[in-house]
């Protein structure tokens, strides 16, 4: 995108409109990284798309990995060699990367290793609020927190900065109303990247093997107390306002919250602005309470600042009222209208936001739903449809990504939806457990090169019964069409080795593989079939659905002509729309549907379906 590229790589002392993830590309351009990695999944993915950018104009490396635990690695690995890195990943995604994570600490680095971990709290588009400081504490890593786009390219500098000077990897925790905010960002300089490391032997600092590792938790240790007492003069750790017996404790956006807030209340107090979360700086903490009677904590998510802030004062023998999440509650986003009411609870009276204006207008519920034309949909109704024919009841394994809206009408066909690659790690144990109904685990592409391979594997080993049924839409559509293994393209818009994972199936001996297009109903509807024959009979079917995204279609323009419905021989048995819920089909005033050409793809599913061939292609 020449506009991003212009922004991003703007001059030094000059202000830009950046979006939070466009700020954290920014720093580490400024720092100079020369490698960096990750797997999409918002609200992180446009971290990595702006790196991606820019990156064959000043010489930067970029990879869309195959998941958050390589992406890790290879960054790891690049500052360990001396090469500052980047690894960015929406929260769940460091679950996927925790196992090397927990070492990290441990073996340290040689230049600056900063992990953007991407927290969504109100799970706009996620399964889970987890809140990923509590990895800096359990993993000894030092964790600092952005209030807005400013400090998000600030911090990934100064994180990139501290990891260097200490040798140990830095944790940056945005959150979704700063990855996704827009705000205005000035620019420091650009450092050339440093691309080339070296890696000396040294096994008795990498390798941890038990007899190395027991010294290296020793400097760990030391070395997460010198990190602790250096954030008690980091420069984005403040205390502002005047003296007061009310204090408020921000951390991160909680801060941007806090100070609106107050605003609102007309209220003045003390503010300590916290933006390293994980150490709590004690010092700092001893300085700022000194005439406080009351302390309100904010932050979102989970009480990480409040469970540390009540430690030290409980070591220090200072008596003082703390609140935090007994009133701001532990779920969800904060709002201004939520730390007003508990900054007035706090400081003692009552506080209540202005009710909403009421608009008496009646806008229709709606959920949200596949594309028009979503070879998705094709997929589910072929798939039901088979499941009928044969009078089967199947378990339907379901997993992350557009497909997760197969679990709402009509096809309500995604029993249980966990986590990525869930769907067949699950099926394996339905198979062994549940005797009577076939197993289907439904998975993407994108997340079947993710998390879904070991899994797979396990169902042939330990023969498992089920049919793995791949929709491959030839993207990572859900999170903005980032390629894949499967795509044949890399981050930067390189060619490459393409992979189909039919040939991984084939490779591992499953006993029936077909690849077919969802957009031919009655073959799609044979070959699920007799892949649930398979399945039935004890074996593993493996099943792909190649037809590419609708959007991506259109963006390329290969769409095809559009159709439309003969009022004619129209008998409005409403079959279209009450078995794919396609949105481009809609139910007029004469109770028959018709087709919206604004939104219409052309997949011709809906002509294949019609029971009396009223849905013609329009000339």
């Amino acid at each position: 995108m020449p506009r991003r590229r212009k922004l991003v790589l703007g001059e030094e002392g000059t202000t830009a409109f950046l979006l939070g993830n466009e700020a954290i590309a920014r720093g580490a351009i400024e720092y100079g990284i020369g490698v960096a990695a990750a797997y999409p999944g918002t609200p992180s993915s446009e971290i990595i798309e702006t790196l991606a950018d820019v990156a064959k104009e000043i010489g930067l490396y970029v990879e869309w990995s195959i998941n958050e635990k390589t992406a890790f690695e290879l960054a790891y690995a690049a500052a360990m060699s001396g090469v500052p890195s980047l690894t960015a990943m929406k929260h769940v995604g460091l679950n996927v990367a925790s196992d090397p994570l927990m070492t990290s600490g441990y073996t340290g680095v040689k230049a600056g290793f900063i992990i953007v971990t991407a927290d969504d709290p109100y799970m706009h588009s996620s399964q889970n609020e987890q809140d990923n400081r509590w990895y800096g504490l359990h993993a000894y890593l030092p964790v600092l927190e952005p209030c807005n786009p400013q400090e998000a390219k600030d911090l990934t500098y100064l994180g990139l900065e501290y990891s260097e000077k200490f040798e140990h990897p830095v944790i940056l925790r945005s959150v979704t109303r700063v990855s996704h905010a827009r705000g205005l960002v000035k620019l420091g300089a650009i450092r050339g990247p440093r691309k080339v490391g070296s890696f000396p032997r040294e096994p008795a600092k990498w390798a941890v093997i038990p007899a190395h590792a027991r010294k290296m938790k020793i400097n760990l240790l030391e070395k997460w107390r010198r990190i602790e007492e250096s954030f008690a003069d980091f420069p984005y750790n403040r205390v502002e306002g005047e003296n007061s017996t009310l204090l408020i404790v921000a951390s991160g956006i909680g801060y941007s919250y806090a100070k609106d807030a107050l605003k609102v209340l007309g209220l003045k107090a003390k503010i300590l602005k916290i933006a390293t979360p994980v150490p709590l700086p004690r010092k700092l903490i001893e300085k700022a309470v000194d005439e406080a009677k009351k302390i309100l904590v904010v932050e979102e998510t989970d009480p990480v600042v409040e469970m540390q802030l009540k430690s030290i004062l409980f070591d220090l023998h200072i008596n003082v009222e703390v609140h935090g999440s007994d009133y701001l509650g532990k779920r969800g986003e904060l709002t201004i209208d939520r730390v007003a009411e508990a900054i007035a609870k706090t400081a003692g009276f009552s506080w209540s936001p202005p009710k909403p204006i009421e608009v008496n207008v009646y806008i229709p519920p709606r959920k949200p739903v596949l594309c028009p034309g979503c070879p998705h949909r094709a997929t589910f109704y072929a798939l039901i449809m088979a499941a009928r024919e044969l009078g089967v009841d199947p378990i339907y394994s379901g997993d992350i990504g557009c497909y997760s809206l197969g679990i709402d009408p009509p096809f309500n066909a995604q029993d249980v939806i966990t986590n990525m690659g869930g769907s067949i790690g699950l099926a394996n144990g339905f198979a062994q457990t549940v005797k009577d109904r076939p197993v289907v685990a439904i998975i993407g592409d994108s997340t079947f090169f993710h998390a879904g391979i070991p899994p797979f594997i396990n169902a042939v080993y330990n023969k498992a019964p089920m049919l793995v049924l791949v929709l491959d839409n030839e993207t990572t559509a859900m999170t903005g069409f980032q390629p894949h293994p499967g795509t044949g393209l890399t981050a930067v818009g390189e060619k490459s080795k393409r992979i189909y994972m039919e040939e991984i199936a084939k490779a591992v001996g499953v006993d029936y593989v077909e690849v077919f297009d969802p957009y031919n109903t009655q073959n799609a509807i044979e070959v699920i079939k007799n892949g649930l024959r398979v399945a039935m009979n004890g074996g593993v079917a493996f099943l792909v659905a190649r037809r590419a995204c609708s959007l991506l279609a259109s963006r390329l323009g290969l769409l095809k002509n559009k159709y439309t419905i003969d009022s004619s021989l129209c008998a409005g048995c409403l079959v279209c729309v009450n078995t794919l819920g396609c949105p481009a089909i809609v139910v007029g005033e004469d109770n028959k549907p018709y087709i919206l050409e604004s939104l219409c793809t052309g997949c011709g599913v809906c002509a294949q379906i019609c029971p009396f061939n009223a849905i013609i292609k329009k000339e």
